[in-house]
């Protein structure tokens, strides 16, 4: 392509003599075109023709010329770039141990990369559009979702885009066709539920966490497979939000229905941390007239009083597989390709404690 560019080799010989970085005026000189065309050409704009557009792809790379991402970009048609897309209001993303867990996991995939991390939070109960349009209109080169809603559309929209991706639990939307990292949630709900049997509790509650996720609805159908298999009565179910002060409210309702409680299984560590405050409120000791466990064995279990039971939720561990699944399908040097649709699912693991 380069041998159609009048004086191309000539002028970029001239500019090396030079001293100091190439400008766009020396890619503009080089290529043959005006400093506009080479400006749109590098920013990726359609109207800018084939010819043009390759003139200036050779003349960026030969000069050297930066910034570097945007040579790149025009050249190879990637950008360097994968989002971690979180479908939640900005103060959760705060609070939550569970988005830190996954940001540095995720960093940890792409550190010996070139890979740049770009951090969209989707706000959930808000319109999509924006993150969609990002999505869709080439500023990544793949992405790995955290969190996910039933109303939220954003697998149809990878799947649609075919932008490569890696999901952090199991979608709602078209499992079959995204690859996701997960927890085996029904498992782990299972087993803090007969860790609670086994310790002669009978009269066993759950705080669940939101209906329009997976992992909540999961671990609530673990906490009632258990409860059916002993014979024992699944009705007593409050929902909470994953948050402290939702957990909490949950845990009021859940005493208030259910007075005679000896135990309850909360769904993340966070939700039990409210229910371990509304306990002590209401006097009742943990854990000799109720018992609590968690999930997700975050920091939150370590330090509260008494330090809760909880089941292990891998998080980092998660957001480091899925990072490196995605790496792969980008084709990363060093990495052996795999099928397009992928599922890694980590065993549950009880990390037992005072709470029971």
């Amino acid at each position: 392509m380069t041998g159609s560019i009048r004086g191309v080799d000539r002028d970029m010989n001239d500019i090396a003599v030079r001293r100091g970085q190439p400008t766009l005026e020396d890619v503009a000189a080089a290529a043959g075109v005006s400093r506009s065309t080479a400006s749109r050409a590098i920013n990726g704009e359609a109207k800018v023709s084939a010819q043009a557009r390759a003139a200036v792809a050779d003349a960026v790379l030969a000069l050297g010329f930066t910034p570097n991402q945007a040579a790149r970009t025009l050249v190879t048609q990637r950008t360097n770039a994968v989002a971690l897309v979180i479908p939640e209001p900005d103060d959760r993303i705060v609070a939550d141990p569970f988005f830190g867990a996954a940001i540095q996991g995720l960093s940890h995939a792409l550190a010996e990369s070139d890979l740049q991390l770009v951090l969209l939070m989707a706000r959930m109960g808000g319109s999509p559009e924006r993150t969609v349009r990002y999505l869709r209109s080439g500023h990544v080169d793949g992405a790995v979702i955290a969190s996910h809603h039933q109303a939220d559309d954003l697998e149809r929209t990878l799947v649609d885009s075919r932008l490569p991706s890696v999901s952090m639990g199991r979608p709602w939307h078209l499992p079959d066709q995204l690859s996701y990292v997960d927890t085996d949630n029904r498992l782990g709900g299972e087993l803090a539920t007969e860790h609670l049997l086994g310790r002669g509790r009978r009269r066993i509650g759950t705080v669940a966490g939101p209906a329009d996720m997976t992992a909540a609805e999961d671990r609530l159908i673990g906490w009632r497979t258990a409860m059916v298999r002993a014979g024992r009565p699944d009705r007593a179910v409050e929902y909470g939000d994953f948050t402290t002060a939702g957990g909490a409210a949950a845990m009021r309702r859940l005493l208030a229905a259910e007075p005679d409680l000896d135990a309850v299984f909360v769904a993340s560590d966070l939700m039990a941390a409210g229910a371990l405050a509304v306990l002590r409120a209401a006097h009742r000791q943990v854990p000799g007239d109720v018992a609590v466990i968690g999930y997700d064995d975050s920091a939150v279990a370590a330090v509260t009083d008494p330090p809760l039971t909880t089941v292990v939720n891998p998080v980092a561990t998660m957001a480091r597989t899925a990072g490196r699944l995605l790496l792969d399908r980008l084709g990363r040097p060093g990495l052996a390709g795999t099928p397009d649709v992928e599922r890694v699912v980590f065993p549950p693991e009880l990390v037992i404690r005072a709470s029971t």
